[in-house]
C-alpha cells in the first residue's frame, strides 16, 4: 500500500495520546479469619440474630482497622477505591518503552539512503487535481483515495482516483447518486475492487447523511466506516483534517520496524504480529514528532534496500544496527551469498 500522500505533510505539534489500554481487575474474597471473627461478634446480639446493616456496619469497621493497624511486609487484599481505579489507569495509560538503541543513528542513515534512491513512492503527486476542490470534496477525496489504497500498487490507485475525479464523483453527494457498477468500472483494477466499490457508495451515503456531506473528524468515527481500519483512519485524520493521533503503519513499516527489532507484543520479546500490533508499539516510544515522517521514510526504505523477499543489507549502511541483518552476516555461508536477515516478519 502506497501512503504516498504524507509526503507534502508538515508535521503539527499537536499533542498526541497514547492508545488506551484495558485492564481488569479481580476481587478477592476475604479472608476465612476475618468473616468468622464477624460471625462470632454477631454472636453476641439477642436472639442470634443481626439486622443486615448492622453486620454491614461491623464488617466496614472491622476491615477499616485492620487496613490501619496493617504492616507494611503484610500482603492484605482490600476493595480498590476510585483512587486505586485513578492511579492504575494513569500509569497505564503514560507507560513508554525504553527506546531501542542506536534508533536515531538508524534513522538518519535510513534518511541518506532514501536521498540518493528513488522509491516508487516517491513518484506520485497526492495533491494532482484535488487542492482545487472545496473543502469538504477534498476531505472526502482524501479519503476515497486511502479506502482505494488499500491492498493496491501506488500508481494504480492514483489512476483510479484521477478517473474518479474525471467522472465527477470525487464528492460524497455524487457518489451517493451514481451507480455501484460504474464506480467499480472506474476503480478498476485496485485490488477487491467489486468489495470496494460497494463500500465507496455506503461511504458516501453514509457521509451525506450523517456528515452532510462531509467526512468523520475523529478517528473513532472514521473506524466505524466500511472499509475503514486503524491505518487509513490515521492517515485521513492527517491528510483531511491536519490532525496528528497515531502513526500510519503498512506492510513496509510493519516488517522494517521488526527487522529493525523496535517493536514488541505487549509483555513479551517476539515481535509484532500486525501492523495495528506494530503502530502500538511505535508510539509507545517513538517521538511524536518522527510520527507522520516515519511512515514516507520506511515505505521507500522498504520498497528499495530492506524489501520482503531479498533484502538488500550488504548495501545497508546501518546493517550494523540490525539484529536480522548480523545473524545473517556473521554465519559463514553469508560470504558466498547475497545477505538477507534470517528473520521474517
Amino acid at each position: 500500500m502506497s501512503l504516498s500522500l504524507l509526503r507534502h505533510t508538515p508535521y503539527l505539534t499537536s499533542t498526541v495520546p497514547l492508545p488506551i489500554q484495558y485492564f481488569f481487575i479481580s476481587f478477592t474474597k476475604m479472608p476465612k479469619t476475618r468473616l468468622s471473627t464477624i460471625r462470632q461478634n454477631s454472636g453476641s446480639e439477642v436472639g442470634g440474630v443481626v439486622p443486615k446493616n448492622r453486620v454491614k456496619k461491623r464488617r466496614v469497621e472491622m476491615i477499616a482497622k485492620e487496613v490501619k493497624t496493617e504492616s507494611p511486609d503484610q500482603k492484605f487484599l482490600r476493595y480498590p477505591e476510585i483512587e486505586d481505579f485513578a492511579n492504575k489507569s494513569s500509569n497505564i495509560n503514560s507507560q513508554s518503552i525504553q527506546p531501542p538503541a542506536n534508533w536515531e543513528r538508524v534513522i538518519e542513515g535510513i534518511r541518506k539512503m532514501r536521498s540518493s534512491e528513488h522509491a516508487p513512492v516517491d513518484s506520485i503527486d497526492p495533491d494532482e487535481g484535488v487542492t482545487s476542490l472545496q473543502p469538504k470534496e477534498r476531505r472526502f477525496a482524501v479519503l476515497i483515495g486511502s479506502l482505494l489504497s488499500s491492498q493496491t500498487k501506488g500508481h494504480v490507485t492514483h489512476e483510479a482516483n484521477q478517473r474518479l475525479l474525471e467522472n465527477g464523483l470525487l464528492s460524497a453527494d455524487s457518489m451517493d447518486k451514481a451507480d455501484e457498477v460504474t464506480i467499480k468500472t472506474l476503480i478498476y483494477p485496485v485490488g477487491f475492487y467489486t468489495r470496494k466499490a460497494r463500500h465507496l457508495k455506503q461511504v458516501a451515503k453514509i457521509c451525506v447523511s450523517k456528515y452532510d456531506g462531509d467526512i468523520p473528524s475523529t478517528v473513532d468515527e472514521l473506524l466505524l466506516l466500511p472499509g475503514v481500519g486503524p491505518k487509513i483512519a490515521h492517515l485521513v485524520m492527517i491528510m483531511a483534517w491536519n490532525k496528528v493521533e497515531g502513526i500510519c503503519v503498512d506492510t513496509h513499516v510493519h516488517r522494517v520496524s521488526n527487522r529493525l527489532g523496535w517493536v514488541s507484543q505487549p509483555g513479551k520479546k517476539q515481535g509484532t504480529r500486525s501492523p495495528e500490533e506494530t503502530r502500538v508499539s511505535l508510539q509507545q516510544w517513538l517521538p511524536k514528532e518522527e510520527w507522520v515522517s516515519i511512515n514516507l521514510l520506511l515505505v521507500g526504505f522498504g520498497q528499495t534496500i530492506c524489501t520482503p523477499l531479498r533484502p538488500r543489507c550488504a548495501k545497508c549502511t546501518v546493517s550494523q544496527f540490525c539484529p536480522s541483518a548480523f545473524k545473517e552476516m556473521s554465519s559463514p555461508a553469508s560470504t558466498s551469498r547475497t545477505l538477507s536477515p534470517k528473520k521474517k516478519h
